[in-house]
């Protein structure tokens, strides 16, 4: 739906190493899912990232799950992007996936992913 289109994909900072997590959206009841990539420095700890972006998501009228988390370091200068680490709460994000959804935003950037926790 609208609505739907109107998240974006990819809301991390422009530039620097910080915390991110892997977001399911889906409509109560079912339906279409879509997975949603949150990252920023401005968060201490992952379930600071879910706080802010569940309440957002709440007043679409999505549920929201956190799918897991872990770390982006974001280089806009040299235009790479790797992804890493995990989170101690929610755990290890799928980072492969993570990385498919930066890749539709960022497309002419090198993104890569491992299971390094730096």
């Amino acid at each position: 739906g609208p609505a739907m289109a109107a998240v974006r994909d990819v809301e991390i900072d422009p530039q620097g190493t910080f915390k991110y997590i892997l977001l399911r959206l889906q409509r109560p009841g079912g339906g279409d899912t879509r997975d949603i990539v949150r990252g920023t420095a401005a968060a201490e700890f992952h379930n600071h990232i879910f706080e802010k972006v569940n309440p957002e998501m709440e007043k679409l009228g999505y549920e929201c799950k956190c799918l897991g988390g872990g770390k982006i370091d974001h280089n806009s200068k040299d235009k790479k992007i790797r992804v890493f680490g995990l989170s101690t709460g929610y755990g290890k994000a799928d980072h492969s996936v993570t990385v498919e959804i930066l890749k539709e935003v960022y497309t002419d950037y090198e993104i890569t992913w491992s299971d390094d926790k730096k």
